[in-house]
């Protein structure tokens, strides 16, 4: 069963409404920097490319990507994270500024660096390596408590939350059921938005929507995804494991899978090229805060933000989506 789409009319309404909408991004925050060059002869050392340098340059990524979707899109944030006492953590605060992100919830850990990934590509975007900065061990002791009230504080004036979990430290039991307390302590109960990680599965118990991509929900049901109803089955037993009210499967060039009282059914692919499907969880879990903020029924939302994907696939690295080009879709 394919869920019905939105017009052109009802997308301008919901889009025209994230302008100012207020949200709280928790999460794992972190730099994406990228190295670029050009590779024309293997190392005479070892079986790998040579790289000539070209350029640099650096990107938001993870829970700051989200921060930064969601300002693209109109909206306002302020963002809760864990950031170490470096350079990189000054580079990311320069970078969150720049773009109109609130940083003051991101809390220092001289235990650890700032997440970092490190990107060595070609001119044409082929990747040769990757390095990790990180410390991925969960936060815990005086960290994790000013974790927690940074985002009890900063939830109280928020129209949806929304957890980025990356399994970088940020994100552990205690944080995700304080944000679990706001959300129902606030005036209509604004929803929590959650893009996974398997690991923390049981942490998410009480949610409004858990955006598990193809992969992790086949991981976290036992349920092997082929067809659409193998999508049905798996979305299903994943509510129940997950204990959440929603579940919106992405499945890449299949689209995406929403199971949620009252609507379950398949959302087709709109990608038209694809360049790059790193950081199109980002977009799709802040295109979906938004629009539940801004009042769409959960399928709108979906719909929403399986357009945005489609944009953001034909971009390379970590990118962000407007709302001149989302509504451009319809």
């Amino acid at each position: 069963m394919r869920l019905s789409s939105i017009d052109a009319g009802r997308a301008r309404d919901l889009v025209g409404r994230f302008e100012g909408l207020s949200l709280l991004v928790a999460g794992d925050v972190m730099l994406d920097r990228f190295i670029v060059g050009r590779v024309t002869r293997i190392s005479p050392e070892a079986p790998v490319p040579i790289v000539q340098f070209e350029s640099e340059y650096v990107r938001l990524g993870g829970a700051a990507n989200v921060a930064h979707n969601i300002v693209t899109l109109g909206g306002r944030v302020s963002l809760v994270g864990i950031v170490g006492a470096d350079a990189a953590a000054v580079r990311l605060s320069e970078l969150l500024a720049a773009v109109g992100v609130e940083s003051g919830g991101l809390v220092e850990d001289r235990r650890r660096p700032t997440t970092e990934k490190v990107r060595v590509v070609t001119e044409r975007n082929q990747q040769v390596a990757r390095i990790d900065y990180e410390r991925d061990a969960d936060a815990d002791g005086d960290v994790e408590r000013a974790i927690v009230d940074c985002a009890a504080r900063l939830a109280r004036d928020a129209k949806a939350l929304l957890v980025s979990d990356y399994l970088k430290g940020a994100i552990t039991r205690p944080v995700v059921e304080g944000l679990i307390r706001s959300a129902k302590a606030s005036a209509g109960h604004v929803p929590l938005i959650v893009d996974p990680k398997i690991p923390h599965l049981s942490c998410y118990a009480g949610a409004t929507l858990v955006t598990p991509n193809h992969q992790e929900a086949e991981i976290a049901t036992h349920h092997r995804i082929r067809t659409d109803d193998d999508a049905r089955e798996a979305a299903r037993a994943f509510r129940a494991r997950a204990q959440c009210d929603a579940v919106l499967i992405t499945r890449g060039e299949q689209g995406m899978w929403l199971s949620a009282d009252g609507a379950e059914g398949a959302i087709p692919a709109v990608a038209r090229e694809v360049s790059d499907v790193a950081g199109a969880g980002d977009t799709v879990v802040a295109t979906l805060a938004l629009a539940l903020a801004a009042g769409a029924t959960m399928t709108e939302a979906a719909v929403l933000a399986n357009h945005a994907a489609g944009i953001v696939v034909g971009k390379f690295g970590p990118a962000t989506v407007s709302p001149d080009e989302l509504l451009a879709q319809f």
